[in-house]
């Protein structure tokens, strides 16, 4: 089991992805695909713009507290992860991508593991990009 994802703060335009992805199934996780398909697309507009609104990305750290030791860093750099997750990992290039600073550690694992899996109608995620990306991982390195 690990932690839900920190969905304060978030944007609003990655919110309105991540659900949109749930209802479409293109992220598979049962309980988030049945919440998404009762929302309709002005309910995930406002629940995306409260999220949005309420809560601690803002309050993230300039830079990081804890540099990553060099193991870290070079799969960080293997994957170029603040290509499009940006400056400490907290400003996205595009709206619809997420901030990853100051998620849970466990819940990061878990979705860059389902990104890996295919085929499976309750488990994954389909995202071309990421998918190519940690697949370039062993689980141990994703960790």
């Amino acid at each position: 089991m690990h932690k839900v994802p920190k969905i304060g703060g978030q944007g609003a335009k990655y919110i309105e992805s991540a659900l949109n992805a749930y209802k479409k199934g293109e992220r598979k996780f049962p309980s988030m695909r049945a919440i998404a398909d009762s929302l309709s697309e002005q309910d995930i507009a406002d629940v995306a713009a409260y999220y949005a609104e309420h809560g601690t990305q803002a309050d993230l750290p300039a830079k990081p507290t804890l540099e990553p030791n060099a193991q870290v860093a070079q799969l960080l750099q293997k994957g170029a992860c603040v290509s499009c997750h940006g400056d400490n990992f907290a400003k996205p290039i595009d709206p619809s991508y997420p901030h990853i600073a100051g998620q849970h550690a466990d819940y990061l694992f878990v979705a860059l593991k389902s990104y890996k899996v295919e085929k499976n109608t309750n488990v994954g995620r389909g995202n071309a990009i990421m998918g190519g990306i940690a697949k370039q991982f062993s689980n141990n390195e994703l960790k």
